[in-house]
Formats: C-alpha cells, structure tokens, sequence
C-alpha cells in the first residue's frame, strides 16, 4: 500500500511538473549551432544590446576555426576549445561581426595569450536567459546571465589564485583597436572597435563602449599589451618587440590591438567573483549608466529571474496545446530566436549613434537595429505585426529615423552603419505590409516619400542598382550581378509601393507600380518554363545552365541560388505565373519537380514559400500539407542542427513557427495568408487590444482521418479556399481545420 501511494504521488508530482512547463522552459538554445545555423547558446534579453556566448572557435584546436574559414558565429556544438565568453553578438548572420569583449575566468600563474588559457569544458546548461559551463583546466563553473544591456556572470573559483581575463585583441573578426583603463580595483573601463560586416566597408567601423565591475575587490590588477613584431636596426632596440607586456598596477589609459586587462585573486577557500559588463555604442558614461540601472543592487539570481520572465511573458503571447515535448521545444525556440534581433540600440537614457551623421540621437522609445531585411521582409515581420504589433510598430519608427539621417531606407542595417548587403529595396515592403495590416501610427507620407526615392532615382541609388535598365527595359540586364533575382526583388517591392498607392487613394502610382511588379514576365522563356537573364541587348544570355547556382556557386542571374530556386518566387503574382506556365497542371508539375530534383534548398529565403504554393491550384493543395509538414519533420529539430542552416536573424525560425500553426503569410506586402494543417491540437495568440478588437485567436484542429483537409471553420462558418485576408484571420475569434 505505501509503495502505491508512493507511485500515485511521484505521478502526480510528474504530472503537476509537466502541467507547470512554462513557454520560457521550452527553450532549448543549443538549436541551431551546428550546422551553420549560427545561434548561440549564451543569455541575451528580448531583443537586448548585450549578449554572452562561449567562444570556442578560436584555435587550431576546434574543428570550425574563425580564421581558416567564412565563419559567422562566436560559437559551434562541434568545437572543444574554450577562449572566453564575448558581450556582444549576433545571432543567425551570414556574415561575421561582433563576437567581442571576452571575459575568461582561469587559476593558477597568469597568461594571457588564449591559446595557451583556453581550455576544454563540459556539463554545458542552456535556457532562456541562462548559460552554464565546466572549465576543465581551472575547475571553475562560469554561469552567465543578461539584461537588455549588461551581461552578467558568476565565476565559481577554487582555493588559490584566481583570475579573471578581459581580452579586448580577440574578436570573430580581425577588425583591431581598442583602449582599456583599470579604473579601481573592482572596475574596468574601455572600447573595442568592431565593424566590416561581410568584411566590406571597413571604413564604416565603429566602437563599443564598456564598462566592467567586479563583485569584489583584487587583489592585482594590470593591463597587458602585445606589440607587433618589428624587423631592421631600430627592432634592435626593443626589448619588447613581439613580446607582451604586462603592466601591473597600471590605471593609465592603454591602447593598442592586443591587449588586455587582468584581475588577481588570493582565495584563502572557494569564492564566488560576480562581474557585470554594461554596453553601449555612444559612451563609455552611458555603458556605465546602462550597467548601474540595470543591475545596481541585483543579484545574479535577480537579473536572471527578470530576464527569464520577460522571456516567458514574450513567447507566452502564443499557448501551443497538443504536439510532443519536441514540437513546443522546436516550436517556442524558434518563437525565441524571432525575437532576437532586431534588437536594443538606445541606451537606458535614450541615446543612439545616427547612421552616418556622426551624431548621438535620442528616443523615448526602443531605436532598432540589425535589419537583415532581404531575409525578415518575408516572414519575420509579418509575424511581428500579427504577434507583437507594437514592436513593429517601433522599427518602422526606426526605419524612418533612419532615412532622415541617411537619405535612404535601410537594407542591410547594423548598429547605425548600414552595409548594403545582398539585393533589392526589401523596407518598401516591409513598410506597406505593416500599414496594410492596420498598424499605421507612423509618418505614412514620410515612408510613401522613402519609397518613391528609392523605387525612381535612377542615380546615385544605393538600394537599386540597375534601376535605369529596369525601367526602361523591365529587367536588370547581366551588365549587373544577380540580374534575375534583383529583377524579381524589385517586381517585389514595387507590388508593395503598389499596394501602399492604392490604400493611400493614389491611383496612377498604384497602376504604375503594378505594371512594373509584373515586369518578371520579360525574363520568362516559355520553353523551358523559368526565368532567365538577358544581355543588354534584350538576347538571352548564353550558355544558360539552369543548375548553376546552387549551394551558393557564383552564376549569372542570380544572388544564392539558381533559375529552378527562383524561378517561383514571384508571391505577387502567381496566377500570372500559373498563366504563362500553360495553366495549372504544368504549374504543379514543375513546381513538384525542384522539390523531385532537390532542388528546393530549405536553408535560403527565395524559395521558402514554394512548399505552400500548391495551394493555388485546386485540388493539389493536399501536396503543400504534405510538404509542409514533410519539412518541418525534416529539417526543424530538438538538437543543436535543428535548423536548415543560418537562421538568418529568425527568418527560417518564423518559417516554422508560422508551418506548425498552419498558415503563412504567402505574399509579402500584401495581407493574405494561405493555410495548411497546423501541427498542434490548438494554438491561442494573444492579440493586441491597441491594434485588434479581439483579444485572441484561437486556431483548432480536429482529426477524423488521413490528415488532410477536409474544410475550415472561421467562427464555425464554412470558409472556402485555402486563403485567407488579415482582417478575416484576426477578426475572427476561431479557426477550425477539419482533416478528413
């Protein structure tokens, strides 16, 4: 009888566990760091200026090393070797940058070279907001936690020395310079440049201002330098040539590549050391002022608490019902990972560095920063709008804040410089998607005014090179790079403006911006059924290999990809594409053939919606379900590969996070989603009463069969097709699919 009792109460107890799993608990950040995913598994606040990662891709030792190969991530699942823990990071970029201010507790006789500190480690522990590791040649235990501008961490020292490393020379990147001052012996102070995204543009670096403070005074302190090597007479003469210095006591200002500060420990029995870092881009005043009110007088535990409800509350805004363990694993870490970036560029007193002014900015509200929009415009920020509409309310905000400093919308943004980075005018669109989803408390005339200048200045136009050719010709000729995908995205962003025109009561813009968006249709060779380049001349170009391309190999006509992985994305018009491909059975032939052929590359944003395009033929939308959810299965998983590749700054996050719920937004610009099965009995998303009259909405499945779909319900009403508006979606308390 007591053994019973016993099994009811440990069930029970295992039950009440399971009952009390929180969204926050979900969160598994080792997803996506491996497999070029480039996550990191270290804290970092919903969409924090501050970040911590283990940096373990320092080395010969590691299997992905940062200097022998393109490497965009502070840390890889597969490396071994450990060289400290940067502050500020990026999560899901193709292109390295960041990955700076390395914090490294060791024991023992102080080095400071890392190849000779780093270490092994072991017993790694991820969540929301937390970080836990071993250090195997120190035995110390490093956990680390966040704030949206500081990072925190605790270090678990053993009796005898101890001490704790600031290197200011390693970083992801070779970008060198930085100063350092020890200001007491419980503070740190200094700035390390950072900048050359994609490593182009290294004129455009730029500072991050830091400030360090230690939960107990040193015992030692000093600053180390190491000069570059010098050869001829005058190296003669240099006793320190190539040779670090280590200047104890030191509290003057030191600058220079490498170099570094150190603190010194004498623990007569095992101590804690507690050291926050607060950030800033503006001043080294304003990390401190970050760093003081925000963690003054909080523990570890407090800061890690706030972090960890602030992230509850965010990914709480979606309840997930049914499913396994692993699908809200999958599902809510790829919730987390969309709210990363964009992130926090103001400080706690609202200054900012302005984009190519050179002045300091300030804001009453959240400044963002890091808009990869080549990526985002198609799904990430649809997904804000519907999910968290105030804060794509801000970063339109941002957006237009921006081309008053600059000139231009954004492109390729990060951190106030702006890298121009991949094709096409992609703020257009996201700008009038947001507006036509009812989120329109922004300067409307001031985005429509941006957009016009980047759609028709045909000189001097950062955004759309090419655009003289593709007004007067309708396509961007082989005389530029990616002359089919920049044509496509310029079709894209052009429906945007067009849609925009048309809810704003501008009729001629709108008719001639649709004519334009439709201009695709110049690059399609009827015979082969695909869009191809053209010479200036209007010919085709040749020889013409539509297999070229892929897995990034360079090609004529098209930016990452090739012809069958573009040849799709025209989400704005597809029927027109269905017309010129002889209607819709040899639509669906050729679309099912990238998926026969592998040609589909799930980790690259032009074809990310082909899976749901079935959907526009009747009676083949059983295939889009299929695949859908043939993908998700695939490709999205509970483990550190859990992502088809880079995230993209949580563009293949919302990818997923939208396929499980069953429905994407197919054209971006426009407010219209299509609709597969979601994968979980019932999903409820909390909606925004400033911007929705409702206050959710529930989405529900019930299963009578073979899976497919039989109808759905909108507030119980039969609803036809497979496609649905933003208003009806939003304006209707449930969804119900029925599988037959």
């Amino acid at each position: 009888m007591k053994q019973f009792s016993l099994l009811i109460l440990l069930i029970f107890c295992g039950t009440s566990s399971l009952m009390a799993q929180e969204p926050a608990d979900y969160v598994n950040p080792f997803i996506g760091t491996s497999n070029y995913g480039a996550t990191f598994p270290g804290p970092i606040a919903p969409r924090g200026m501050a970040s911590i990662s283990p940096f373990n891709v320092a080395g010969p030792q590691n299997t992905l090393e940062k200097d022998s190969q393109w490497l965009s991530n502070p840390y890889v699942n597969e490396n071994t070797f450990l060289t400290g823990f940067s502050h500020v990071n990026l999560s899901g970029v193709g292109c390295p940058d960041l990955g700076v201010l390395l914090l490294m507790p060791t024991t023992g006789e102080l080095e400071t070279n890392h190849l000779n500190y780093g270490s092994t480690y072991k017993n790694e522990v991820s969540k929301a907001g937390y970080y836990s590791t071993e250090i195997d040649k120190y035995k110390v235990k490093a956990e680390f936690t966040a704030s949206t501008r500081v990072g925190v961490s605790k270090f678990h020292f053993p009796k005898g020395q101890a001490n704790v490393l600031l290197n200011l020379g390693l970083g992801l990147t070779n970008e060198e310079g930085a100063m350092v001052q020890v200001v007491s012996s419980t503070e740190i102070e200094g700035m390390r440049s950072v900048g050359s995204f994609c490593y182009n543009s290294p004129e455009a670096a730029y500072p991050v201002y830091f400030v360090a403070q230690f939960s107990k005074p040193a015992d030692n302190f000093g600053v180390w330098k190491k000069p570059a090597t010098y050869e001829g007479v005058e190296a003669q003469w240099m006793g320190y040539n190539g040779k670090t210095r280590l200047m104890e006591k030191s509290t003057k200002m030191v600058v220079g590549d490498s170099i570094g500060s150190y603190f010194t420990y004498n623990f007569e029995k095992a101590e804690t050391v507690t050291v926050n870092i607060g950030v800033s881009y503006v001043s080294i005043a304003n990390a401190r002022e970050n760093l003081e009110k925000e963690t003054n007088n909080k523990t570890f535990e407090d800061v890690y608490k706030d972090t960890y409800n602030a992230w509850n509350e965010t990914l709480s805004r979606i309840k997930v019902e049914g499913g396994s363990e692993d699908d809200k694993t999958v599902f809510y870490t790829a919730l987390y990972h969309t709210q990363i970036h964009p992130n926090t560029l103001n400080d706690v007193n609202g200054d900012y560095p302005e984009i190519k002014t050179g002045n300091i900015g300030n804001t009453d509200g959240t400044r963002y920063t890091v808009f990869s929009l080549w990526d985002t415009y198609r799904n990430v920020h649809q997904l804000l709008s519907l999910v968290y509409p105030q804060q794509q309310n801000n970063m339109i905000h941002s957006m237009l804040d921006m081309y008053d400093e600059n000139g231009w919308l954004p492109k390729w943004e990060l951190n106030s410089t702006e890298t121009f980075t991949m094709v096409g005018d992609p703020a257009s669109i996201v700008i009038a998607d947001t507006y036509m989803k009812g989120i329109r408390d922004f300067d409307v005339d001031k985005a429509y005014e941006a957009m016009l200048k980047s759609a028709d200045q045909l000189e001097n136009n950062p955004l759309r090179p090419g655009l003289k050719d593709y007004i007067e010709k309708g396509f961007v000729t082989t005389d530029h790079g990616g002359s089919v995908s920049t044509t496509q995205e310029y079709n894209a962003a052009d429906n945007a403006i067009a849609q925009l025109a048309n809810a704003l009561g501008k009729k001629d813009d709108n008719k001639r911006f649709k004519n334009r968006s439709l201009s695709y249709k110049k690059l399609f060779d009827k015979d082969l059924k695909m869009l191809r380049p053209r010479l200036q001349n209007g010919e085709w170009y040749e020889p013409f290999d539509p297999y070229v391309g892929a897995n990034f190999s360079e090609n004529i006509g098209f930016i990452e990809g090739n012809a069958w992985q573009y040849s799709f994305m025209i989400p704005h018009n597809i029927d027109g594409l269905i017309k010129l491909m002889g209607g819709g059975k040899d639509f669906t032939d050729q679309l099912q053939k990238i998926f026969d052929t592998e040609q589909f590359d799930m980790a690259n944003e032009p074809g990310i919606a082909y899976p749901y395009l079935f959907n526009y033929v009747k009676g083949e939308e059983y295939r889009s379900q299929q695949m859908v959810e043939d993908l998700v299965r695939k490709h999205f998983k509970n483990s550190p590969d859990g992502i088809p590749g880079n995230d993209d700054t949580g563009t293949m996050s919302a990818w997923v996070v939208y396929s499980m719920m069953g429905f994407y937004p197919i054209a971006p610009g426009e407010p219209v989603y299509t609709i597969t099965k979601t994968l979980f009995d019932k999903i409820t998303i909390q909606l925004d009463s400033k911007y929705y009259k409702n206050s959710e909405l529930v989405i529900e499945k019930e299963t009578n069969g073979n899976g497919r779909i039989d109808h759905i319900l909108i507030n119980g009403k039969k609803h036809k097709g497979y496609f649905i508006s933003h208003d009806d979606l939003v304006n209707g308390n449930t969804m119900k699919v029925i599988l037959k």
